[in-house]
């Protein structure tokens, strides 16, 4: 089963969508979001959708406006390209982990079965959390510990990790809790073992990168007012965007003009949206989403 989509109806409302127009769910999954564009589509308009989970691509919809493309987003301008689409209207990301890649217990996405050390999201990947667990330096498995999983003690936490595969890998989810187990007092294992397992799913899947290199193509596909709704789970997807969206770029200040004006290709719709009580009571994992919306200023 895959999941009910996090802000469903908000983030379609916010792509504005034209009947005829040309739109992409750069996160397909099980199809929710897509589903929706189409319903609000006419028979002039087109969906493209990408997912690299050969799970998910089971799911593809028997509509002949949609097309689902196996592959990652961060190759959504080459992709649209092969198939002559060189602009669109809006386009649409959702950046969660699916329920049915956190169910699926031999992913090893999720802290509640044991399971091969493995988190990747295509099975294409060569690097796995296999290898970021057994074969990381101790300073690149601190950073990742303490950059994507904000955990405090990152330090003591890469060591005990290194100490311990000296004497014998650590081949599972189950074995990766056993080392750890002195940061896991039992009030707060359930937290940090979250916060540990994200981390090392971020850089499996290199998806900082990722959404860095999906937000820098997505204002040159959009039309002049073409939209894009994205949602974030943690602060670290969620301030990339917000940059993005204010500033053009993730670092620094863009230049301003003579007059002081920044010159930015988007510009927010509306302010942050997050879920409901009712929606986060009907489905826990949207408690910490975040959606923004942004509008592609004019042409270049």
């Amino acid at each position: 089963m895959y999941h009910n989509p996090v802000l469903l109806k908000e983030s379609v409302d916010g792509l504005n969508i034209k009947e005829d127009g040309i739109y992409v769910d750069v996160t397909f999954g099980g199809g929710g979001h897509s589903k929706e564009i189409l319903k609000r589509l006419g028979k002039e308009g087109k969906l493209y959708a990408f997912d690299q989970d050969e799970d998910a691509q089971a799911n593809t919809l028997g509509d002949p406006r949609f097309t689902l493309i196996a592959e990652n987003f961060r190759y959504i301008t080459q992709f649209l390209k092969f198939y002559g689409i060189k602009k669109v209207d809006g386009i649409l990301a959702d950046y969660g982990v699916s329920s049915h890649q956190f169910d699926q217990a031999e992913r090893g996405f999720s802290t509640r079965f044991d399971a091969d050390l493995d988190m990747r999201m295509s099975k294409r990947n060569t690097l796995s959390a296999f290898e970021v667990v057994n074969k990381y330096s101790y300073d690149d498995l601190r950073k990742v510990l303490f950059e994507y999983g904000d955990i405090r003690n990152a330090n003591a936490m890469a060591k005990v990790i290194v100490a311990s595969r000296e004497e014998e890998e650590i081949q599972t989810t189950d074995a990766l809790k056993t080392v750890l187990k002195q940061f896991l007092p039992e009030h707060r294992q359930h937290k940090i073992l979250a916060q540990i397992y994200q981390a090392i799913r971020i850089e499996v899947n290199q998806e900082i990168e990722v959404i860095k290199e999906f937000l820098e193509q997505a204002p040159g596909l959009l039309n002049e007012k073409g939209r894009l709704s994205v949602i974030s789970y943690h602060s670290l997807e969620d301030r990339l965007v917000k940059r993005f969206i204010r500033a053009g770029q993730f670092e620094g200040e863009p230049e301003k003009d003579f007059y002081g004006n920044i010159d930015v290709p988007l510009k927010k719709v509306g302010g942050l949206i997050v879920p409901t009580k009712e929606e986060i009571k009907l489905n826990n994992r949207a408690r910490s989403a975040k959606l923004r919306i942004a509008e592609r200023n004019g042409e270049k």
